[in-house]
């Protein structure tokens, strides 16, 4: 159920869900003003919408754990009463934040509308989510920023309650942690725009309450999928999501969405909008000429005392101290390597964990902040050194992302999920080091893609003849080739396909993966176990190009289906 946007009404989806399996849920009902869906009616009657409301509420807090918290955004029409029925329902609320944007409605006979209401709420007022202690939710105090007094705390604060009084002055009284949040709704023409949904948050805005109020791998859940919004940008933070929605057509494009989005991937928008609004004009200025504060510059007045920046100048220190000259990828996939890395972040005192630190490094790298530490060692381990292997890695990955793992990236960063993904690949294949296996795991996401290309051409040009099927038990190996090529492993019958595989030698290959121990483990997916097979060049992208094309085929259970399509 998890990491997927369900279809029917959400308070028969939540109903059907395990009590208290949720960690964080966010929603952005509609508003009953009249909004054109392509499903839903939102003229409801007043009475109407209000037991609706009540409804859906109460299955959002049956879903929710008891520590966990509810995000509710609403409309001036309906706020008062929401939050009325959220805290009658049991919720306890702890923000009302004022969501303040631009491109807000223009009104004639009333102020014009620029703001909606975010509600924060926790089922218990003494057990929650919130994470202050993050260096990244933390902002620097005046003490630090105006005075550079040396009794500020070093790693900054949680900000003030604040008012409003001048829009022209936004960038100084807008900070992150503030009850009124400043965020440009997502107008039509901005990149952000996911184009089929009419009413779509702003990633940043969501990032913010996803990052306070859960962790990761955390459960975020969205009553209202709409856009998928709430859902793209739980995955990219490393949570768990699923969502709910009545259209078929906003679902599709949903799932669309988050095939397009990995874990790590930054989020849309700017983080702090704020900093390139016009400022108050210094004393002094010719009247009416309005002076700006750029990001850059807004940067470089925090830059000495930013917490990030210092949590992020720990982090690179440590990768250049422990990766002995080796890439990212090596770092996080030698266990070795990074054992002495965590060591390094631990004794700098960086906040956070294994998991956190190796996510961090991540995202650094996308945005080219690991540049300063040159790559001079390669890892030397060849296509063919794979071979004997490098289905076990495949399978271990298809078996956790099946039981909820996000991606190949979450399963390397958290040393658990790591482990885990070991003893998988062991119990198909012993004998190897951790680091084989989950090196092989990355090399074959690394060339998946020129695989695809090259399955496109090889189904047109030549395609794939598989044998009859053999039966496995007590098998002959001299009956299978000693060359290269594919097989199709089934179970009792042949809708049961399991697995597709490719090797520079089909004996070896099959002797190897179902003999001893390996037998075993896979008599635990079928007590009768099958192959098809045929040669093919001993090439290995044309091996995995034809390993493409019998996935697509089959969609065999413990392939890595996003490898093929």
């Amino acid at each position: 159920m998890l990491n997927q946007i369900h279809h029917g009404d959400c308070i028969v989806g939540m109903n059907t869900m395990p009590e208290g399996a949720v960690d964080l849920a966010f929603a952005d009902p509609p508003f009953n003003i009249g909004y054109d869906y392509d499903v839903y009616d939102d003229t409801r009657a007043r009475h109407d919408y209000l037991d609706w409301s009540r409804a859906w509420i109460g299955t959002v807090h049956r879903a929710l754990k008891p520590d966990g918290t509810f995000w509710l955004a609403i409309g001036d029409e309906y706020a008062a009463e929401l939050k009325l029925i959220s805290q009658e329902v049991g919720f306890h609320c702890r923000s009302w934040v004022i969501w303040y944007y631009t491109f807000g409605v223009n009104c004639k006979a009333k102020f014009s509308r620029s703001h909606a209401h975010l509600f924060h709420f926790v089922k218990d007022p003494t057990q929650f989510t919130f994470r202050s202690d993050l260096l990244e939710n933390r902002i620097p105090s005046a003490r630090q920023l105006v005075y550079a007094d040396k009794r500020a705390n070093s790693v900054g604060r949680l900000p003030d309650d604040t008012w409003i009084l001048r829009p022209q002055d936004l960038v100084d009284c807008l900070t992150p942690g503030e009850d009124t949040w400043y965020f440009p709704r997502v107008a039509g023409t901005f990149k952000e725009r996911a184009g089929f949904h009419g009413c779509q948050m702003p990633e940043q805005l969501l990032g913010r309450i996803i990052k306070y109020c859960s962790n990761e791998g955390d459960t975020v859940l969205d009553p209202f999928s709409g856009s998928a919004t709430t859902l793209a940008v739980a995955k990219k933070l490393g949570r768990q999501f699923l969502g709910f929605d009545l259209s078929p057509e906003y679902i599709q494009r949903g799932r669309d969405r988050l095939a397009n989005c990995r874990v790590g991937d930054l989020l849309d928008g700017a983080a702090e909008p704020a900093v390139s609004a016009p400022t108050t004009p210094p004393k002094g200025t010719r009247k009416g000429k309005l002076t700006t504060i750029t990001a850059t510059e807004a940067a470089t007045q925090a830059e000495a005392l930013s917490t990030e920046q210092r949590f992020e100048k720990g982090l690179v220190e440590a990768f250049a101290k422990s990766s002995q000259g080796y890439s990212l990828d090596r770092l996080v996939t030698d266990p070795d390597l990074n054992r002495e890395f965590v060591d390094h972040c631990r004794k700098l005192g960086l906040p956070g964990d294994a998991r956190l630190w190796n996510w961090k490094l991540f995202n650094y790298r996308k945005a080219g902040k690991l540049s300063s530490v040159p790559t001079t060692q390669r890892t030397q381990i060849s296509w063919q050194d794979c071979d004997q292997f490098l289905f076990a890695s495949e399978i271990a990955l298809a078996k956790m992302i099946a039981d909820g793992s996000e991606s190949l990236d979450a399963i390397l960063c958290d040393p658990e999920q790591a482990t885990q993904f070991d003893q998988i690949a062991k119990s198909f294949c012993p004998g190897l080091t951790p680091f084989q296996y989950r090196w092989g795991a990355l090399m074959l996401r690394k060339e998946s893609k020129s695989a695809r290309a090259r399955a496109d051409v090889l189904r047109s040009i030549a395609p794939a003849k598989l044998s009859s099927a053999k039966p496995l038990a007590d098998a002959k190996w001299t009956d299978y080739p000693d060359e290269a090529g594919l097989y199709l492993v089934l179970g009792a019958n042949d809708r049961d396909k399991l697995y597709v595989g490719g090797s520079l030698n089909l004996r070896q290959r099959l002797k190897h993966q179902f003999s001893g121990q390996p037998l075993r483990t896979w008599k635990r997916e079928s007590a009768d176990l099958r192959v098809r097979f045929f040669t093919a060049e001993p090439n290995t992208p044309e091996l995995l190009a034809y390993q493409c094309l019998l996935i697509r085929e089959h969609k065999p259970k413990l392939n890595v289906r996003d490898i093929a399509v």
